[in-house]
């Protein structure tokens, strides 16, 4: 009797002990369906930042008559690409320019004002010919002082040869000066070594008449050219019609006729030596491009061209 109580016992034990591990020990498989899975914590990877556009500087060499035109439209350049800044871009008659190059001054960029000094700077090697693109196109005109006594009088190539007036023009290494050159050719106030006349002419090496010699200022700069005329030291002055929008102080007498002279452009291309020049070609491409630009070029009497 008592070994048979004592085995009842024993198993009663064993059955109370399995019933409180069943309470204690982990949820049932019910209770775990129903339990909400514990969120599972990814590793989260920060997003790239992406990555600022390196800082370039742009040297430009450009012609003299593009001063105001350059300076506001490179403003605007830099206003729409912030990386981009321009270093102290150089003003020069385009031949200056190409000397300044020879020399071994650093450029990206040149824009010169006749398709003659860009075919010198690419027969020299300073300029990348496979990015030359014509941008511009002016006209020549002569001016007087504003508010004087020729102005509103219509001149003309005839009258100037003829030595009725005071003449002021740029000298050879200024492209404006060789396309005033060009036109007096046609009326005999020019002759150049060759006889070539108008569109064939150079506008270089030869010299004025015996009449006009004596009448003629000569000027380094078209923009000195301009002052003449505005100062009344000459009567007249043969400039870009850009020149009359960016000097002020003088009148437009007459527009010399086209096809007495080379078409007025200007050429540019990245230099042959820059360091920057995919960011000098997009400034060429975005100047060609822009509309915003182009109310720049067309408000400093500048015209594009139609390459």
């Amino acid at each position: 009797m008592r070994k048979s109580w004592k085995l009842g016992a024993v198993s009663v034990a064993l059955v109370a002990a399995l019933g409180l591990f069943g309470c204690s020990g982990g949820d049932t498989t019910e209770q775990k369906a129903d339990k909400p899975a514990a969120p599972q914590t990814e590793t989260q990877t920060p997003e790239a930042a992406e990555p600022e556009s390196e800082a370039v500087e742009l040297q430009i060499f450009a012609a003299n008559s593009l001063t105001k035109a350059m300076a506001e439209a490179e403003e605007l350049y830099t206003q729409q690409n912030p990386n981009v800044t321009f270093a102290d871009t150089q003003y020069e008659a385009s031949g200056t320019l190409n000397e300044m190059l020879g020399a071994g001054q650093y450029a990206d960029i040149l824009i010169t004002a006749s398709k003659g000094t860009m075919d010198d700077a690419a027969e020299n090697g300073y300029v990348k010919e496979d990015t030359r693109q014509t941008m511009f196109n002016n006209d020549l005109v002569i001016v007087t002082k504003e508010g004087g006594d020729l102005a509103g009088r219509d001149i003309s190539l005839e009258d100037i040869a003829a030595g009725k007036y005071t003449l002021a023009v740029g000298d050879e290494n200024v492209p404006a000066g060789n396309y005033a050159c060009q036109s007096l050719t046609t009326v005999g106030g020019y002759i150049e070594p060759d006889g070539a006349t108008g569109a064939d002419a150079t506008g270089k090496g030869g010299e004025f008449s015996a009449t006009l010699q004596p009448k003629v200022t000569l000027g380094g700069k078209v923009g000195d050219v301009c002052k003449y005329a505005e100062s009344g030291e000459v009567d007249i002055a043969m400039v870009y019609t850009s020149d009359v929008y960016r000097m002020g102080g003088v009148a437009i007498c007459s527009v010399v006729p086209n096809d007495t002279h080379k078409a007025i452009t200007y050429p540019g291309a990245v230099c042959t030596d820059s360091k920057n020049a995919e960011a000098a070609q997009a400034f060429l491409e975005w100047c060609m491009t822009d509309e915003d630009a182009n109310q720049i070029w067309e408000k400093w009497g500048f015209e594009l061209a139609q390459n």
